[in-house]
């Protein structure tokens, strides 16, 4: 068998979809923008449909909408034939995507969708189609097929893709989604736990929370570490927290030769230590670990109080990080 450059075919397609996602900037329009106010003042949902390739490419664009943030599913056209049309309601937009703009499945419930729904919006790469005529806001989206055989669906439905990821992103932004949004559609997994995770859920507190008075002898501090096994203490003076004092500290003092039983705590303590309000969520938590080359944090409340320690051992325990 004659060797094939199976490398170089694959950088040919991914040089021809590439290009087909890049030329979407010059072939967006007035159009668009119609679709993302249409969007956003409407008081339904988003209906997405399409047959074979773009039948899945449409459930993806429908799942990306609902998880940020828009309404949306998606309806097969055969069975939106059978039954499931009673899913569109008065208020909706349905989505069609057909490269050629002919599907027979979508042409012949098109009459049915526009007595139903808001309005129509089609994707196609032909705007004389039958499709695009019979909407209210025909996008037309052209490409080269990577196919060789200009048959299989290639860059046209990663390019009818890339199209489905600008509208969320763009309704998201108009919208002023947060992550706090987002997490609520996502409470499940390692994203979900990421994003509704909190500090005070992590946070060491209570008899848990090592601590020391000022005054202490250094030995005595490392006997209190030790205990509460988080290789940090804080140090107070009466009801304040005045500093903290980590294993980077204990090394230092090595280093310099500091004497553990004559040196207090407050000698070689860190005054000026970083603190994290314990509503902030861990993950930036973790961030402000890695920016700050440090592995543990003071928490505090919103009343400025020291409340808590959280470590780098917390994050990776409960796989924040």
């Amino acid at each position: 068998m004659k060797k094939y450059n199976f490398l170089q075919s694959a950088k040919n397609t991914f040089q021809i979809e590439a290009k087909a996602v890049s030329d979407l900037s010059n072939q967006l329009d007035s159009n668009f923008e119609k679709l993302c106010l249409s969007a956003l003042e409407s008081k339904g949902k988003l209906v997405i449909m399409g047959i074979g390739k773009s039948g899945h490419i449409g459930q993806k664009i429908a799942a990306t909408l609902s998880s940020t943030g828009t309404k949306s599913v998606f309806i097969h056209p055969t069975e939106a034939a059978h039954g499931d049309m009673g899913l569109i309601d008065k208020e909706d937009i349905v989505i069609l995507i057909s490269n050629s703009g002919e599907t027979d499945e979508i042409i012949n419930i098109m009459p049915s969708i526009k007595r139903l729904s808001k309005l129509i919006v089609s994707i196609s790469s032909n705007q004389m189609s039958t499709m695009a005529k019979g909407s209210d806001i025909p996008i037309v989206v052209k490409s080269e097929e990577a196919c060789p055989l200009d048959l299989a669906p290639t860059s046209s439905t990663t390019a009818a893709l890339a199209f489905g990821d600008a509208l969320a992103i763009a309704l998201l932004e108009a919208k002023g989604f947060t992550k706090d949004d987002f997490a609520s559609s996502h409470p499940a997994g390692k994203l979900g736990k990421k994003l509704i995770t909190r500090v005070s859920d992590l946070m060491h507190k209570g008899d848990d929370l090592p601590k020391v008075s000022k005054g202490t002898l250094l030995t005595n501090a490392l006997l209190e570490m030790t205990e509460k096994k988080l290789g940090v203490t804080l140090v107070n003076n009466g009801n304040n927290i005045i500093g903290i004092f980590s294993d980077g500290d204990l090394r230092r003092c090595i280093n310099n030769s500091i004497n553990i039983d004559t040196t207090y705590i407050e000698e070689v303590m860190t005054k000026n230590f970083i603190k994290i309000n314990s509503d902030v969520l861990a993950i930036d938590a973790a961030k402000l670990m890695e920016e700050n080359k440090i592995f543990v944090l003071a928490v505090e409340s919103n009343d400025d109080e020291i409340i808590g320690i959280l470590s780098m051992h917390d994050l990776i325990q409960a796989r924040i990080i």
